[in-house]
């Protein structure tokens, strides 16, 4: 095959063009391109005049492709081998079935790749299936009614189900193509296979998550909704079960192989690890705000103009102060919503999701402060969880006399003159079920006002309009990440054996893809493990 970077293709061009653009930059007849396939594709908005779509495409040709390439010297060409997807065939295997604790990214991930290879994983998530959490999400988004066992966090697909959808990650794992494969063999947008900052969208994950439990059902795997981990079973430092409960009641499930993907939000079963001694610790993580726009303001912002060719323009943005502190955005979501995204009854955190199509009028993203464990109140591992409790604590008491489950809310304006709002400008807030405005000061620890009252003008610089007055902050934002790490070891197991720490709630993974892939990762360790048992057992 041969590689074509570097493709220019017009905002609402058709792709079917391509073949044409491919054959004129390596100088031969269209006809002679068998297939044509995109590799990649990023919008270049850099020049507001010449705004274009930069495409890697990947042909066959009739004919001798070594001599094309050497003709088309130059062009931007070169050869191109796919990348090699892993191939996860069953293996001989007669012990105990592994079990999967949580079916997030990183939890469905793991649960596919040990059923493919055919050791019929038994699953437990505390939620419910995606259709009926869906209705638990619009309860509470409208009523403020919360099921503290199946919401935003809880329940099939995990945290990111509803969200942006995005996949696109910092890290560079060979394993990113196999997961974005999957995404799209269970129902995505092709598209995720190629663009540089793919999506998906909360509407259609909901469908491929619904999709990936059917194949893991169909090799044998068994999930048990409605079912929270409630500890563990120990031998020594070798795990032999876990005590789980369900609404008939608590049983002992024996297991000595058990992936734990609990997500960033699963507090007690963090303190239940603690109080069993399984060794972990608190780590670096973020807290903030919510900050909205009208969408149509950072698509001129970032445009220029407003075109209908164009998607809805995203962003990110960071400023590090001479002090070191910092503050950045995070889960920006074109066209979206802010959404509350509490687990626990009493306490108020917010979130933003988009729809696959991101046509909404506001666009919102994560406005976060990093602080650091020396900073953390309070000692132990859990410390940045307790001062998380605290701050959605300090949230719901503020904001309950509008509603339960209200959300404090501010002008970008009057939070830096430190004076409360009393009502939107022309941004309308889309949190649900409501909003009490007042002054977020009164909600957030110094640690974090501070950094945002001195960073916000700063990041306005960056993107004009971003410190508009009228924009809309929304807080708080604690669930960023996880503020513990489970630790392990690089077999991916805690000092209890067969137990496999993983994931974005294990502190291993930060978003969909990176979560999915640390979830084939931990899954790839017990394979080994198990295979090992096999020959060892084959060689008696």
């Amino acid at each position: 095959m041969i590689l074509v970077r570097n493709i220019r293709v017009i905002p609402g061009e058709s792709l079917e063009k391509l073949p044409g653009a491919v054959s004129r930059k390596l100088h031969i007849p269209e006809k002679k391109i068998c297939t044509c396939r995109i590799v990649r594709r990023s919008l270049d908005a850099r020049k507001k005049s010449d705004i274009h779509y930069s495409v890697s495409a990947a042909i066959t040709v009739q004919g001798d492709e070594e001599k094309i390439l050497k003709s088309a010297k130059g062009c931007n060409c070169s050869a191109y081998t796919p990348p090699a997807l892993p191939y996860y065939g069953k293996i001989p295997f007669f012990g105990q079935r592994p079990v999967v604790v949580g079916f997030g990214p990183a939890g469905m991930f793991a649960a596919l790749v040990l059923a493919r290879s055919g050791l019929k994983p038994i699953i437990l998530e505390r939620g419910q299936t995606v259709e009926k959490r869906q209705t638990a999400v619009e309860a509470f988004r409208r009523f403020g009614i919360l099921n503290p066992e199946s919401n935003v966090q809880f329940g099939e697909g995990g945290a990111g189900t509803f969200s942006d959808g995005k996949l696109n990650t910092g890290t560079h794992d060979g394993r990113i193509p196999f997961v974005l494969q999957t995404f799209y063999e269970h129902g995505a947008n092709e598209s995720v296979l190629y663009d540089a900052k793919p999506h998906i969208g909360t509407d259609v994950l909901q469908r491929i998550v619904k999709n990936i439990r059917e194949e893991i059902l169909s090799l044998g795997g068994e999930l048990r909704f409605e079912t929270r981990v409630e500890s563990l079973q120990l031998n020594g430092d070798t795990l032999c079960g876990v005590t789980v409960k369900n609404r008939d009641g608590t049983y002992t499930l024996p297991c000595t192989l058990c992936i734990l993907a609990i997500g960033h939000s699963a507090r007690d079963t963090f303190e239940a690890l603690n109080a069993q001694q399984i060794p972990m610790e608190r780590k670096a993580f973020s807290m903030g705000v919510r900050i909205e726009h009208l969408q149509q303001e950072i698509n001129l912002a970032q445009y220029g103009r407003i075109d209908n060719n164009l998607p809805s323009a995203d962003y990110s943005l960071s400023v590090h102060l001479p002090d070191g502190n910092s503050a950045y955005t995070f889960c920006m979501c074109p066209g979206g919503y802010v959404f509350g995204a509490t687990s626990e009854n009493g306490r108020v955190c917010t979130n933003g999701m988009s729809y696959s199509g991101r046509s909404g009028n506001n666009a919102n993203a994560a406005l976060l402060v990093t602080l650091h464990p020396k900073n953390f109140p309070g000692e132990g591992a859990l410390a940045g969880m307790t001062w998380q409790r605290e701050i959605e604590k300090r949230a719901f008491e503020y904001a309950a006399e509008v509603c339960p489950y209200a959300a404090p809310a501010q002008l970008v304006g009057d939070f830096l003159l430190n004076r409360p709002s009393t009502g939107p400008g022309k941004v309308q807030p889309t949190y649900m079920p409501a909003v009490k405005w007042g002054n977020l000061c009164e909600i957030l620890p110094i640690e974090i006002s501070s950094v945002l009252l001195e960073t916000l003008p700063e990041l306005g610089k960056k993107l004009p309009g971003f410190a508009d007055p009228e924009a809309v902050l929304t807080g708080p934002e604690t669930r960023s990440s996880s503020p513990v790490r489970i630790l392990r070891g690089e077999d991916c197991q805690s000092h209890v054996k067969g137990l496999y720490p993983c994931g974005e709630g294990a502190g291993y993974a930060g978003g969909i893809t990176s979560a999915a892939v640390d979830g084939i990762r931990c899954a790839e360790a017990i394979l080994r493990r198990v295979s090992g048992i096999v020959l060892e057992e084959n060689k008696g």
